[in-house]
C-alpha cells in the first residue's frame, strides 16, 4: 500500500506539474473577421500545435467586421489582429506603434464574364465596373494608375458600383457589371464560376515598377508586446511560417480544412486552394525600398485620407526576422 501510494503521489505531482508548465505559455488573442481566409492558417497552427511549440496557446476570436477587430486590438482585446501594412504606416505616423509580420501578398483584380470581348482596361469604357470596397480600395487605386499609364481615366471613363465583397460578387455573376474589381479569395469563386481575369492587380503593380511580391497584409502586434516579449512575437512568426509551409504542399491538410472555405463545388475548392497557395510571401525580410514605392504611390493616389500623416515609410513598421 505504501509503495502504492508513493507511486500515486509520483503521478499526481507529475500531472500537476505539466499542468502548472502549460498555464506558464502565455495566450495570444487574434482577432479576425469570422470567415475571413486567415482562419484557415489559424486552424493549421492550433491542429498541429504550431503554437505551443513556439512557447503560446493561440486564441481565435472571431469578429462580425475589420472595424471591429480594430476597435478590439486598440482597446486592449485582443493581441494581434489582420490587416495591411498601409494602415500600419498610418498609424506609425500618427504616434501609434504598431508593427506588421507578413501573412499573405495575395491582391484582387478585374474579373470579366469568361465570353465578354473585352481584353484590356481600356474596352470596359462607358460601362459599369464593380468595385469591393469603397474608392480608396488599393486594388482599385493601382488599378486606376495602371490606366492612366496607358492614357485611360478609368475612375472617368467607367461608372463605379461600390459594395461589400459578395454583392460584388453576385452582381459579376448576373452580368449586371461588364468587370469587378474584388478580393482575391472571391475573384477564385468568381474563376470557378465561368468568368476570367482580365488584369490583375500584382501584373498592375508591376507595370507601375512596383514589387509585386510585397506581402499586403499581415498580423499586426503592439511595439509594447515586441519590446517586453520579443520571443513571442516571433513565435507568432515562426508559427505562421509553418503552417505556410504544409499548406503550400500537403493537399490532405487542406481536405482538413474544406468544411471550414464555404466552397460549393471541387472547382471552387481547387481555385481556392491555389489562390492561397500563390499568396504566401517569400521568407524573410520584407523590401523596404519597394514598399516605400508603394506607399509614395498610394499617397500620391489616395492622400491624407488612405494614409493620414504618413508621406514616407515610417521605421520599424515590418517586423525584423529573428536573429
Amino acid at each position: 500500500m505504501r509503495i502504492f501510494r508513493e507511486a500515486a503521489a509520483a503521478a499526481l505531482a507529475l500531472v500537476l506539474g505539466a499542468g502548472a508548465g502549460w498555464a506558464e505559455g502565455p495566450t495570444l488573442k487574434v482577432a479576425v473577421l469570422k470567415f475571413g481566409t486567415v482562419n484557415w492558417e489559424l486552424d493549421t497552427i492550433d491542429h498541429h500545435g504550431f503554437d505551443a511549440a513556439e512557447g503560446f496557446d493561440l486564441e481565435v476570436i472571431g469578429m462580425a467586421g475589420g472595424s471591429a477587430t480594430q476597435v478590439a486590438f486598440q482597446g486592449g482585446e485582443a493581441d494581434v489582429i489582420v490587416s495591411d501594412w498601409l494602415w500600419v504606416a498610418r498609424q506609425r505616423a500618427a504616434g501609434r506603434d504598431y508593427v506588421f509580420i507578413p501573412y499573405s501578398k495575395a491582391v484582387g483584380g478585374v474579373m470579366v464574364a469568361g465570353d465578354s470581348e473585352a481584353r484590356t482596361l481600356a474596352d470596359l469604357a462607358g460601362q459599369k465596373v464593380g468595385i469591393a470596397g469603397g474608392p480608396l480600395d488599393k486594388s482599385w487605386l493601382i488599378l486606376r494608375a495602371y490606366a492612366a499609364q496607358q492614357g485611360m481615366d478609368l475612375e472617368g471613363q467607367t461608372e463605379q458600383v461600390f459594395g461589400a465583397p459578395p454583392l460584388i460578387f453576385k452582381t459579376a455573376l448576373d452580368g449586371d457589371v461588364a468587370g469587378a474589381v474584388n478580393y482575391w479569395h472571391f475573384m477564385a469563386k468568381m474563376k470557378a464560376e465561368g468568368m476570367r481575369e482580365l488584369i490583375s492587380t500584382s501584373e498592375a503593380a508591376e507595370a507601375l515598377g512596383l514589387d509585386a511580391e510585397t506581402p499586403l497584409l499581415g498580423y499586426v502586434v503592439k511595439g509594447e508586446l515586441l519590446a517586453e516579449q520579443p520571443e513571442l512575437v516571433h513565435g507568432l512568426a515562426a508559427a505562421s511560417r509553418a503552417a505556410k509551409d504544409l499548406l503550400a504542399e500537403d493537399d490532405a491538410e487542406w481536405d482538413r480544412l474544406r468544411p471550414r472555405m464555404n466552397v460549393e463545388t471541387d472547382a471552387q475548392f481547387m481555385e481556392l486552394k491555389a489562390g492561397f497557395r500563390a499568396g504566401i510571401p517569400a521568407e524573410g525580410a520584407v523590401d523596404e525600398e519597394a514598399a516605400a514605392r508603394m506607399l509614395e504611390l498610394m499617397v500620391d493616389l489616395g492622400g491624407t485620407e488612405l494614409l493620414g500623416e504618413a508621406t514616407t515609410l515610417p521605421g520599424g513598421t515590418f517586423l525584423e526576422p529573428a536573429s
